[in-house]
């Protein structure tokens, strides 16, 4: 993958663990395998991201440094892919992960919750808050299944392309430097 262009978007490890807030995690933060942008560190990231993108609630981005810290992954990387889920992005995430866990549970079409569709007001966010999260209670054992079986295929999934694409891109450029070393 560029380097130049994630190093363009990304914070320096200096100004993040300079932070306040980064202060509570102290010399956790000082391993150079969190900030360096090597294929297994940012295809570890983005599996974590892509995890922890899909635990309910606004912890998201703590659980996913509460994973890339021990498990020694790129910690912006990890916290950037997180934001995958936003406002307009979860509803039809969880839709996919209650017919998911339907699939894996062997729910019949008898069996199933009569789903009638969520609808976000932007003009009562509290409202749609609560609204959403008994929503999403209604739908039961089905949607906890199906967002752990769901957040687990999407690490796997962005995880191996993240290794696809960088061993895509390094083998392009070997290609391109050996056509310009012939010439």
């Amino acid at each position: 993958m560029p380097r130049k262009f994630f190093r363009k978007y990304l914070p320096h490890a200096d100004t993040v663990r300079s932070n306040r807030l980064a202060r509570l995690f102290g010399h956790w933060l000082h391993d150079p395998n969190l900030w360096h942008l090597n294929r297994r560190s940012v295809a570890g990231g983005v599996a974590i991201g892509l995890f922890c993108g899909l635990i309910p609630g606004p912890v998201q981005m703590l659980f996913a440094l509460l994973f890339a810290i021990p498990l020694r992954k790129n910690v912006p990387v990890a916290l950037l892919t997180t934001l995958y889920t936003n406002p307009i992005t979860i509803v039809p995430l969880y839709l996919i992960a209650y017919e998911y866990g339907q699939l894996l549970l062997g729910v019949t079409a008898k069996g199933r919750v009569p789903l009638e569709p969520f609808i976000w007001d932007w003009w009562d966010i509290g409202g749609s808050l609560h609204g959403f999260v008994e929503w999403s209670l209604g739908l039961g054992k089905p949607l906890a299944v199906g967002l752990v079986a769901l957040a687990i295929t999407l690490a796997a999934v962005g995880y191996v392309a993240v290794k696809f694409a960088w061993r895509v891109h390094v083998v392009s450029q070997w290609r391109a430097r050996a056509r310009r070393r012939r010439r």
